[in-house]
């Protein structure tokens, strides 16, 4: 099983919003076989591996990092496929958390007769596939948190200059972390003030969907991320205040607007506005701020990790990374729970999740 999570990692950035799935077929304790799903539309792990079998796989072990599919979709069910080799057992990570599968493969091999495990590794196997089970249990994209912060918590100068907060190392690290999420999320500010591209230029892989949060289409019609559809599609979100013809002037230059309620404060409710992106297929999104968008995604507890790069600099007065979040009482803070924590160039990379947003998590 440690070898299949091997395997299922190299489809990272290429199979989404399908899960990473390795697998490694063993018979007469030596290795026969084995696959991973390599990209989004092809075939899956277990398929990969029977098809690579340098013998028979009749009366062998197939070890999965995910419980087989059992539905058509881009590919055949692989169940299917499993039972007609007729392997004696298949050893199953974690069971599948689509509804379209949900245990319906591990039923189909147990009626075929053969001898089936689960749960062996499952914390990893889940590990590896967390933004894929969130999206599947609730239909909510699953949320990256990132901001890059001088040691004393600014993430720019008092004139709003952020450029370079973190290292050059630390930027190639954020390209490629955007290349592990459908979306990356930032609001009107963010473009106003630094007009980014917000792509994966550093690093190879996809260009993420560019999700910009502008309540009353501030963003000028020269910005960068509305220049490039064809490579990285842009979708504005915004609220009933947006000017009408503004937004038919974006529309003819291929930009999706997404009209959302506005919170109380009149802005694009991010409550409201995570869900229809679950509608349009987006299992994952990297929030990458300004300040205001950090503030309001942890005070209305919509964060699953929470990436914060901190540089080797104090600033004093300048942009807070989080405002206000109406905690008076340190018992009220929000609790950080540690993934990893480590270097990166001169910076310091905090990886964790929050406490209370673990429930879908890897026991």
């Amino acid at each position: 099983m440690k070898r299949a999570l091997q395997l299922a990692k190299r489809g990272e950035r290429r199979v989404s919003p399908n899960p990473m799935v390795g697998a490694v077929i063993v018979k007469d304790n030596r290795i026969i076989g084995e696959g991973y799903h390599r990209r989004f539309g092809d075939a899956h792990g277990e398929i990969n591996a029977i098809n690579g079998a340098t013998e028979s796989v009749a009366g062998a072990t197939i070890y999965v990092t995910l419980e087989p599919c059992s539905h058509y979709g881009k590919t055949p069910p692989c169940v299917e496929s499993l039972i007609k080799v007729k392997p004696a057992r298949v050893v199953i990570g974690a069971v599948d958390p689509n509804p379209l599968v949900a245990g319906r493969g591990i039923e189909a091999l147990r009626r075929a007769g053969i001898k089936t495990t689960i749960g062996i590794m499952e914390g990893s196997c889940r590990a590896i596939n967390e933004r894929f089970f969130k999206f599947m249990t609730t239909g909510v994209p699953f949320a990256t948190l990132k901001f890059a912060q001088t040691i004393d918590g600014r993430i720019a100068s008092v004139t709003g200059d952020s450029r370079w907060v973190s290292s050059p190392s630390s930027r190639k690290f954020v390209h490629l972390l955007r290349s592990t999420h459908d979306a990356i999320l930032v609001g009107a500010g963010t473009i106003i003030q630094d007009n980014p591209e917000l792509t994966v230029r550093h690093v190879r892989g996809q260009n993420p969907v560019r999700i910009i949060v502008d309540s009353r289409l501030r963003i000028p019609l020269e910005a960068k991320v509305l220049k490039i559809q064809k490579s990285a599609r842009t979708i504005i979100a915004t609220t009933e205040q947006a000017d009408p013809a503004k937004k038919r002037l974006l529309q003819e230059q291929g930009i999706e607007t997404l009209q959302i309620d506005a919170d109380g404060k009149g802005r694009v409710d991010l409550k409201k506005l995570l869900p229809e992106l679950g509608k349009r297929q987006i299992s994952s999104i990297l929030v990458e701020g300004g300040s205001a968008i950090i503030t309001s995604m942890l005070k209305e507890m919509l964060v699953d990790r929470l990436v914060i790069i901190v540089a080797p600099k104090i600033l004093g007065k300048g942009i807070d990374a989080v405002a206000d979040l109406g905690k008076r009482y340190i018992d009220e803070a929000i609790r950080l729970v540690y993934r990893k924590v480590y270097r990166k160039g001169e910076d310091i990379i905090i990886d964790g999740h929050l406490a209370s947003q673990s429930s879908f998590l890897p026991p």
